[in-house]
């Protein structure tokens, strides 16, 4: 009797902790809507743009599936992407057709200021998270917010003026024309920079705008040459940095005026070269010979794409893994419940450490001013910049009292 009393204790027990086991496990597992989490990298796979995001972008966003483990509550993560030509049209029609026919749960990259501005409008419209890693307009967390849905994560036109713009007025170069490409960011760079110009105490002298992908700058850098200003502020990017700082150079605009790249990456400063690039100062959200876990994940990329990533790669790969997490942690792809667990928790990974993801969407971190080195202080391939600075996350960005996300005011 006293066996059979035992028997019946163990096998209930053992039903107890079975159930337990199960419900923890359902927990752990969570569910996703449509049965799988999919996500989208849309950007520049061909066009000015390509070296900044492209393939690149694809790869980096590859890598953070691959390193988070593949699945979420036991289905593989699916990944999309899209050529969105830098058009503002194309990339609102593919990612509705994401949204709507694919099921795609969040975009990420959205290079192009005026291809972020379109695809988070449209992610505000149907509840789905657009993270913005390769656009750099200040209004996408003022003007065009989306607080509910949308996230700036690299970098913005206010932290690239405050730290580029503020060093070299110090230095001297107070007088300044702007060389600007005639679109969103373009215009909202030269705003922002000029602003912090003269509030450092320098003049702005003027401006002249460029068509995106200009193949002949000799008549906008006459219009800069014939301004006599000391800094010629570069408010592009991609190949149309890359485009005019070597036509900057055989103009010969160089011998008695300094270049400002305002944005500039690492892939760039590789397309022009040291010889024509070395003196110049940039601002940049990561770099990858910073510290030995920037030096391993850039190893990795590289064995892949044969090149070192930029910043914006590896913005995607941190941007994508810190997504995956916060699903996980939710145990639901819902818009809702995962941009709470985003903006809950710290960064802390190769690409930064302690940033924070804030009320408006901006995800702050520190930002750093480099000078690009010369031929002969370069001691292997990609060995391009000298540290001459770092910017705490909190003096690099606009300060959250002065949004101008209505939004926020409500």
């Amino acid at each position: 009797m006293m066996k059979r009393k035992l028997l019946s204790t163990l096998v209930t027990a053992a039903l107890i902790c079975s159930a337990g086991t199960a419900t923890i496990a359902a927990a752990q597992q969570g569910k996703a809507s449509d049965d799988v989490v999919k996500i989208g990298v849309l950007t520049d796979m061909s066009g000015v743009y390509a070296d900044y995001g492209g393939p690149g972008a694809v790869m980096a966003a590859r890598m953070a599936i691959e390193d988070f483990g593949g699945k979420m509550f036991g289905k593989n993560i699916e990944l999309v992407n899209a050529d969105h030509q830098n058009k503002a049209d194309v990339a609102k029609n593919i990612t509705q057709q994401w949204f709507d026919r694919d099921k795609v749960d969040a975009t990420f990259e959205n290079l192009n200021s005026a291809v972020a501005i379109a695809v988070q409008g449209l992610g505000k419209e149907k509840n789905k998270i657009t993270v913005v890693t390769g656009a750099a307009s200040s209004k996408l967390t003022n003007e065009e917010c989306s607080p509910n849905t949308g996230i700036h994560y690299l970098m913005d036109t206010v932290a690239l003026g405050n730290v580029v713009g503020k060093a070299i007025v110090k230095d001297g170069g107070d007088s300044w024309f702007f060389l600007t490409a005639d679109y969103a960011f373009g215009q909202s760079l030269e705003k922002d920079t000029g602003d912090v110009v003269k509030a450092a105490g320098g003049k702005v002298l003027g401006s002249v705008k460029h068509p995106l992908s200009t193949s002949d700058f000799s008549s906008f850098l006459l219009q800069a040459q014939a301004s006599k200003a000391k800094i010629v502020g570069l408010a592009n990017a991609g190949l149309d940095t890359v485009n005019s700082i070597k036509a900057a150079s055989e103009f010969g605009l160089t011998k008695n005026q300094n270049l400002a790249a305002l944005l500039m990456l690492i892939t760039d400063v590789h397309a022009v070269g040291l010889n024509t690039a070395q003196g110049l100062y940039l601002t940049e959200g990561w770099y990858w010979d910073m510290n030995s876990e920037t030096r391993a994940w850039a190893k990795r990329y590289e064995e892949r794409m044969k090149k070192k990533p930029n910043s914006n790669h590896a913005s995607v790969y941190s941007s994508v893994l810190h997504y995956l997490n916060a699903v996980k942690a939710a145990g639901t792809d819902d818009t809702a419940a995962v941009l709470k667990k985003m903006k809950d928790t710290p960064i802390n990974d190769m690409f930064a450490k302690g940033g924070k993801i804030r009320e408006d969407g901006r995800m702050v971190h520190d930002m750093y001013l480099f000078q690009v080195k010369k031929p002969s202080e370069s001691k292997a391939p990609w060995d391009y910049y000298t540290l001459k600075g770092t910017v705490k996350g909190e003096d690099a960005f606009q300060p959250l009292a002065l949004s101008r996300c209505a939004a926020l005011k409500k």
